[in-house]
């Protein structure tokens, strides 16, 4: 880098005499630069730096010109043909690869002829010199230029002392017509207009024009200010911004005033539902304080959400059910296989509200294990009354407010999940899923199964009131189903409500025409596969549910079907690793039984892990739970000891008092038949237990297989084999009733269990269990324990 102000010092020629009649010209974006200023210019365009540092090296002269427009690649035509001449006087190279120059220009110039269009642009010029005019004129022009442009800067912050020195030093009144429209602010194209004035007296006349303009400005600015500063405090910095911006629009002639905008816009939809009473007392007076509240309130924002839920919410009266029952049947039967209890009983149920023609809401509670489609089950009711379907889960709520919202008094209040889904679905009639009813929890901040009873109930929900709301709200014509896995945690009250529909665990034949059906297309088209191009066997998918897929659902079922296809895709993607994807391949893949173990590994359950009673001193029981029905092995054993019974497996209060029941009664009965005598019990401890340690059990239902364990075990005799047994034991041998019989007896049949011993009293409750399930069972009602050790033991 190399300063050239030595040159400028010990010229004996002026450098504006020496100028070339041949210069490289460089483009410029932003504002024309005049004649007489130092300036620095950025030069970024590899072109540019290249052109800059060839004129550096020959003398340091170019040609700066405003581009007319923006252009990627500009060319002469895209130039003004009027320009600045500069000298370079000292260059600084970047690390970006681009320029930093200091400047000096000197005068204007005309393009004359271009000698190369493109870049790097050249062209023969024509240096302009300014027309002399009026010396009188002109001084005073130059004097009434220097004066109002100090009145300028004086009340701009923005001009700078030297600046004001610089235009007071300046002698030549071309030079400080140029120097002030350089600082002003004006635009490029008015700028660029006055470089091209070469007469001094309408240079200056424009540039004057152009400041008084500014004091123009600088006047409303000041009163602007003045006003607010009348009006505001100094702390209040936010406020004091939004007033200026509002005041300049009105200075202009223009209006923005959103909350009035909003206040019409609210009041039109809410006049629109011709409210009354109570609603329409309430909407009205948030409507007037709406109207008076500044946008800067700490109120506004939750006014404002309050307005826009009351426009957003159902009010106009309920429209009648409109379904054709045909078509509600076939939908059932689509979307779900098997269940053919649950069906009729909800076709049933909208046949009689078809034909009462009410549109009032109802409850229905759809209570079964995990994975058997009670979720899907109520999106197809949706779908065959037409109504749109809203779901959420209460599943761990522990806070009442989920429910009916948090009052409006506290920041970031929102309305609760019913108010919130009616705004959703804008319907007053939709069709509500609450997930996990018998999962709710309660805290210090209420019990969200209370709050659910107002909901519920047909007599309050006529007007029910939503904390965030405070206003009456009829949502009984909201149609709701409940889910969940078990009933004994759901309070009475809540029960009270609902219509209960038992959805009960699936067969392996069940399962294996739902995979075929459902689960096998659903999960082909999820992996990329083509419906052909993986085939099952019969044997194959009967497998999985026996050995991989043996829960009353169809979840894990689909977990395998997808693991498999996961597998072959990855496969099929290996092999032919420049296939794009797996449906432009052809292949088909069939999976068979002895395939499974490459798929999806060693089963789950096999054989070996069927219960069964080998031995003397087992029985296996039928147990429900929330999972669904499950089988039960329960062992007992003897020792020498100072007597007593052992209970171990994690039973529950329950179930510890019905094995004492069961061992006391199993003693009575062998002292009366003379198989052992008093002393033994003294010399021997019983032990029961229940395997499966870490699953916590409890319900009296494993009465009566326990009291048979025990007998097997003092008798040493083995019960019959493939046969199981359920029922409460009362101390004088009574068999009682138990429920979840349905569950237990697809468990059984996934156990292969022949013969299962119930109460005589469950005996109504095998017509609600499917003739497929109960195909190859054979029941055996008793009334009585000894009944149960005749069928077991042959004892009688």
């Amino acid at each position: 880098m190399t300063d050239r102000d030595d040159i400028f010092e010990h010229s004996i020629i002026p450098t504006d005499q020496l100028l070339p009649n041949k210069l490289p010209l460089i483009p410029l974006q932003g504002r024309p630069i005049f004649p007489g200023i130092f300036t620095p210019l950025m030069i970024n365009s590899a072109d540019d730096v290249k052109v800059v540092e060839e004129a550096y090296d020959k003398g340091g002269f170019i040609g700066i010109v405003m581009l007319k427009n923006e252009a990627d690649s500009p060319s002469v035509v895209d130039l003004y043909k009027i320009g600045t001449v500069a000298r370079i006087i000292k260059k600084v190279n970047l690390p970006d690869g681009g320029i930093n120059v200091f400047i000096s220009t000197l005068k204007r110039f005309k393009i004359r002829k271009t000698l190369h269009k493109a870049s790097p642009m050249a062209a023969a010029v024509e240096y302009l010199e300014d027309e002399e005019s009026d010396t009188f004129e002109v001084k005073a022009l130059t004097r009434a230029l220097v004066s109002e442009m100090k009145e300028v800067s004086e009340n701009n912050p923005l001009f700078s002392e030297e600046m004001r020195l610089n235009m007071v030093n300046i002698d030549n009144p071309g030079k400080v017509a140029d120097f002030i429209a350089s600082i002003l602010n004006v635009d490029k194209a008015e700028q660029q207009k006055i470089l091209e004035t070469v007469n001094i007296r309408q240079r200056m006349e424009q540039v004057l024009v152009f400041i008084k303009r500014e004091q123009e400005l600088l006047r409303v600015q000041k009163k602007i200010q003045n006003e607010l500063n009348e009006r505001i405090e100094k702390n209040q910095r936010e406020y004091f911004l939004r007033e200026e911006m509002r005041t300049i629009q009105e200075e202009l002639g223009e209006t923005a005033d959103g909350n009035a905008t909003d206040y019409q816009k609210f009041k039109k939809k809410l006049e629109e539902f011709k409210f009354e009473g109570e609603i329409k007392e309430t909407v009205d007076s948030e409507l007037e304080k709406f109207s008076l509240m500044d946008p800067n309130s700490s109120e506004y924002i939750g006014t404002r959400n309050f307005l826009e839920l009351m426009t957003q919410l159902p009010w106009n009266a309920p429209i009648a059910d409109d379904y054709d029952m045909s078509r509600a049947q076939k939908i059932l039967e689509a979307d779900h296989f098997g269940l053919d209890d649950v069906k009729k009983r909800i076709v049933e149920y909208l046949a009689v509200r078809k034909m009462k023609g009410d549109c009032k809401g109802s409850i229905l509670l759809l209570v079964g294990p995990p994975g058997v489609g009670k979720t899907s089950v109520g999106r197809s009711i949706a779908a065959a009354m037409n109504k749109p379907f809203y779901r959420f889960s209460v599943g761990g709520m522990r806070d009442e407010a989920e429910i009916k919202g948090h009052r409006r008094t506290y920041i970031g209040a929102m309305p609760g999940k019913i108010i919130q889904g009616l705004k959703i679905t804008k319907s007053n009639t939709p069709v509500f899923m609450i997930d996990e009813i018998d999962k709710m929890g309660s805290s210090h901040n209420g019990d969200p199964a209370s709050a659910l009873l107002e909901v519920l109930d047909p007599e309050q929900n006529v007007t029910f009131r939503d904390n965030y709301l405070d206003l009456p709200f009829d949502v009984s014509n909201i149609f709701f189903i409940l889910t969940a896995n078990t009933l004994d945690s759901i309070p009475g009250p809540l029960l009270d409500r609902a219509e209960i529909i038992q959805l009960s665990g699936y067969i392996d034949q069940e399962k294996l025409e739902i995979a075929k059906k459902y689960l096998i297309p659903k999960n082909l088209e999820k992996n990329g596969l083509k419906k052909n191009q993986v085939k099952y066997t019969k044997a194959a998918l009967l497998e999985i549910a026996e050995e991989y897929a043996r829960e009353a659902g169809v979840r894990n079922y689909e977990k395998a079907l997808d693991k498999i296809h996961r597998k072959i895709v990855t496969e099929m993607m290996l092999q032919q690793p420049q296939v794009q994807n797996t449906q432009s391949q052809t292949e088909s893949v069939t999976i068979d039984a002895p395939d499974l173990y490459k798929y999806l590994g060693r089963p789950v359950f096999d054989e070996s892990q069927i219960k069964t009673a080998k031995v003397p001193g087992t029985a296996i029981g039928l147990a429900w739970t929330s999972m669904g029905g499950d089988t039960l092995l329960i062992e007992s054993t003897s020792f020498a000891g100072k007597g007593g019974l052992i209970l171990t497996g994690q039973m529950g209060d329950v179930m510890k008092e019905s094995s004492q029941i069961a061992f006391n009664w199993a003693r009575k009965f062998v002292l009366e038949r003379g198989n052992k005598k008093s002393k033994w019990f003294d010399e021997n401890i019983v032990h029961l237990h229940i395997p499966e340690g870490a699953t916590p059990k409890d319900g009296p239902s494993a009465g009566i297989t326990m009291a048979t364990t025990f007998v097997s075990l003092l008798m040493n005799k083995k019960i019959k084999p493939n046969l199981a047994m359920t029922g409460e034991l009362s101390l004088t041998g009574q068999v009682l009733p138990i429920g979840g019989l349905r569950e237990k007896t697809v468990a059984a049949k996934r156990n292969k269990i022949k013969t299962i011993i119930i109460p005589k009293a469950n005996e109504r409750d095998l017509e609600d269990i499917p003739e497929n399930v109960k195909a190859g069972i054979k029941f055996i009602p008793v009334t009585d324990v000894h009944q149960v050790l005749e069928v077991a033991l042959g004892v009688k």
